[in-house]
């Protein structure tokens, strides 16, 4: 499994209108029905408004790779340049890569 971090910046709420757009548009489902989509879901940081967080996870790096080839890349891209969004991106292993971290996580 991948799951990707990705923190869209913007100013004056644009960062939240481009996550209502996505949702409203149908963008997201239609990710979220592609093969090997795992998880795409947003969450506005507490700390920082200006700030949404994408949670996107896949099942590997194949579907990945297809969701990145596909055409909803240049919507999503077109959108991003309409609100002006900033990104940072952070790939995340899964906690069970490393048994020492399974005492410090609730079930």
């Amino acid at each position: 499994m991948i799951t990707i971090h990705l923190r869209y910046t913007g100013t004056n709420g644009s960062a939240k209108a481009f996550a209502e757009e996505m949702l409203s548009t149908g963008i997201v489902s239609a990710i979220r029905s592609e093969p090997g989509n795992l998880r795409y879901e947003y969450a506005i940081l507490l700390e920082d408004p200006e700030t949404v967080l994408l949670i996107d996870s896949w099942a590997d790096q194949a579907a990945l790779d297809r969701h990145h080839a596909s055409p909803m890349m240049h919507r999503i891209a077109t959108l991003r340049e309409k609100y002006d969004l900033h990104m940072t991106v952070e790939r995340l292993r899964p906690a069970d890569d490393n048994p020492a971290d399974a005492a410090f996580i609730r079930r």
